[in-house]
């Protein structure tokens, strides 16, 4: 067991109020909150030691080098990289998607095929059919069903010899199915195609282990996982890495640049173009740390036992329908009240210190396949509390009551 008080003590924000009231926070699908312990990490690195990398001779640079590559260190060792150049720092999930289908523009072809799910983010749908549309691929979609999973029948039936690039999600966002990405994986080798997998929802509940899933890339958000916004990591084979023109030209991306030819440096710099969000790197590794010490076996029992007692306690409220009911799923609850439009529902609760996210999630096609505009989204964390789900619980019959 966790221990909770101990826990939310190291949240400094959980103490504060909104709206006159102790804030509920259920919006960590979105983003999750800053333990004081990488709080106090930035802070040192701005007051202490602040200087760019690499490059520098100065003992506060070789400092800040040191740090930075220590966390590179830390994240390899997390998901079970095999090698450290593998680990490249990145703006966020979103711009480690955008890397790897911009390097994929020189590598498909027209008539080639890429294969994504019906349960993607915009951020793993829209790069991809910009590099359909500048290579004249075509773009393919695993269809869903209505408990929210992938339909493993049809799937199945879409991979050919003209799939060359897979992705998918390892968890969904707006509902948190856990997606069967091994047999997705499997299927992909069969027919020797690559595959991405969008981990932001996934790695603050899931330690995945890249070697054992055997993904050829796999893209990370720290803030998703109680570190800095604006940074991430894209864990790409080394293979595959090698093969990627670079992403943008610049500072510490070269070997040497002379007016008629440039050439690139070797993994990771060929990717990390001029001054990385060093300061963002380094808490990055700090949070692991904080997450890794708790344990993510048992932040993960904890996490289902809230997501079991809030689907319990919130479908005791009439009228009240849950989207995402998969066996297989994180502590995400996406649902509507019949008759309610789901922005009223979230203006409500927050005036009585609940967050919760609401809208199409930057999943659009998931709604319009349930034919709604949106749902009210609450997504737990190891810091939240079932007596948090209570005040939930209680927020979203006021704004029944009131909106009816």
């Amino acid at each position: 067991m966790i221990d909770i008080d101990k826990i939310r003590k190291d949240f400094p924000i959980l103490s504060r109020k909104v709206n006159g009231k102790p804030l509920v926070y259920f919006d960590n699908a979105a983003t999750s909150q800053t333990p004081q312990q990488v709080i106090d990490v930035i802070v040192d690195y701005y007051q202490n030691y602040n200087a760019n990398i690499h490059r520098g001779v100065h003992s506060l640079s070789q400092e800040a080098t040191d740090a930075y590559e220590e966390a590179r260190e830390k994240i390899r060792a997390h998901f079970n990289v095999k090698h450290k150049e593998e680990i490249i720092f990145t703006a966020g999930t979103t711009h480690g998607i955008n890397l790897v289908a911009n390097g994929f523009s020189s590598l498909i072809k027209k008539g080639d095929e890429v294969l994504v799910s019906a349960l993607e983010h915009h951020s793993n749908i829209v790069p991809w059919q910009m590099l359909c549309e500048r290579t004249g691929a075509k773009l393919k979609v695993i269809p869903m069903t209505q408990e929210g999973e992938l339909d493993k029948l049809a799937f199945a039936e879409l991979f050919t010899e003209k799939t060359k690039l897979v992705f998918v999600n390892h968890v969904s966002n707006a509902l948190g199915t856990i997606n069967p990405i091994k047999e997705i994986i499997a299927k992909a080798k069969e027919v020797g195609a690559a595959v991405l997998l969008d981990g932001a929802q996934a790695a603050p509940h899931i330690k995945a282990d890249v070697q054992v899933l055997d993904v050829d890339f796999y893209v990370v958000s720290a803030h998703k996982m109680c570190g800095p916004t604006g940074v991430g990591i894209l864990y790409g084979k080394k293979d595959w890495l090698e093969k990627l023109p670079p992403y943008q030209g610049g500072g510490e991306m070269i070997d040497q640049v002379t007016f008629e030819k440039t050439t690139y440096a070797g993994l990771p710099h060929k990717f990390e173009a001029g001054t990385p969000n060093i300061c963002g790197g380094i808490a990055f590794g700090v949070a692991l740390d904080y997450m890794n010490e708790i344990g993510f076996d048992k932040i993960a029992a904890y996490e289902h036992e809230l997501l079991v007692y809030g689907t319990q306690e919130l479908l005791k409220i009439e009228g009240l329908r849950i989207y995402g009911t998969s066996a297989e799923k994180t502590a995400v609850i996406s649902f509507n009240i019949e008759g309610l439009h789901p922005y009223d529902i979230g203006t409500i609760v927050d005036k009585l210190g609940v967050a919760v996210r609401t809208g199409h999630h930057c999943a659009q096609p998931i709604m319009d396949y349930y034919k709604i505009p949106g749902t009210v989204r609450a997504s737990f964390s190891f810091y939240n509390t079932k007596e948090e789900i209570d005040v939930l619980v209680e927020s979203v019959k006021k704004a029944k009551m009131m909106l009816s």
